[in-house]
């Protein structure tokens, strides 16, 4: 796979990520997400499999080599096909429900995902992993207010998880609230000051509402967490009066 650009992981962080931001962060990460296309290719960043496998620590040995063994050959529909064969068994599983939904991202059926992460959230509304693929997937599928909806229902559980934030303050940059999004971005930085594509959402969005201050100090702070980035943000000082 070619190295992404900033602007595409960006996009991604967008797509990575999730407590890799959550599950990307837990998926253990989810997050990243850029703007939408990139974040069509893959919900789950680097890692996916050992995230995937985190979650299927009850299934039987021969499941998880089986996904690994598709997950390596990138046969997506021989993974849905896995999914859902062991889903038929048990409609409870949150790991065989994620591993449909990041299969099915993969083939472009954002639907279809939609609906195998909204099971997971469903299942387990306190495990954060869920909601946060359920609100990338309404991403990709183009229905940025969706997401911030299902962003504000998992906040109703847990307002204190930094990708939450992060993608709250992209789909709102989706729907061109740059003051909404000033906002959500400006909570993931203080509950994770580490979290450099969430200062890259704070300086954009400062850039648009000519926030001079908090668009230097977005610099400034990815200077140090992310050198191409910073460079990115930099170079939109000339869209500020």
């Amino acid at each position: 796979m070619r190295p992404m650009a900033p602007g595409a992981m960006w996009k991604l962080s967008e797509r990575g990520a999730l407590r890799a931001l959550s599950v990307v962060l837990a998926l253990l990460a989810l997050a990243g997400c850029t703007p939408q296309m990139a974040l069509l290719g893959s919900l789950i960043p680097d890692g996916t499999t050992s995230i995937l496998l985190s979650h299927l620590k009850g299934a039987e040995e021969s499941n998880q080599k089986r996904v690994l063994e598709l997950e390596s050959r990138k046969d997506w529909d021989g993974l849905v096909k896995l999914a859902e064969e062991n889903l038929a068994k048990d409609k409870k599983n949150i790991g065989w429900w994620m591993v449909a939904g990041h299969a099915n991202t993969q083939l472009g059926r954002h639907q279809r995902a939609i609906e195998c992460y909204r099971e997971m959230a469903e299942l387990a509304p306190d495990e954060m992993d869920g909601w946060e693929l359920l609100a990338l997937s309404y991403r990709s599928a183009g229905q940025p207010q969706r997401a911030v909806q299902t962003i504000n229902n998992a906040m109703r559980v847990k307002d204190n998880v930094p990708s939450l934030w992060l993608v709250l303050g992209q789909s709102y940059d989706d729907l061109a609230r740059s003051d909404l999004a000033f906002g959500a971005y400006r909570t993931a930085v203080k509950l994770n000051p580490g979290l450099a594509q969430a200062w890259f959402g704070l300086g954009r969005a400062s850039a648009r509402l000519n926030r001079r201050p908090e668009f230097e100090e977005s610099v400034k702070v990815l200077e140090k967490l992310n050198p191409p980035l910073a460079q990115e943000l930099a170079a939109m000082r000339s869209v500020m009066r």
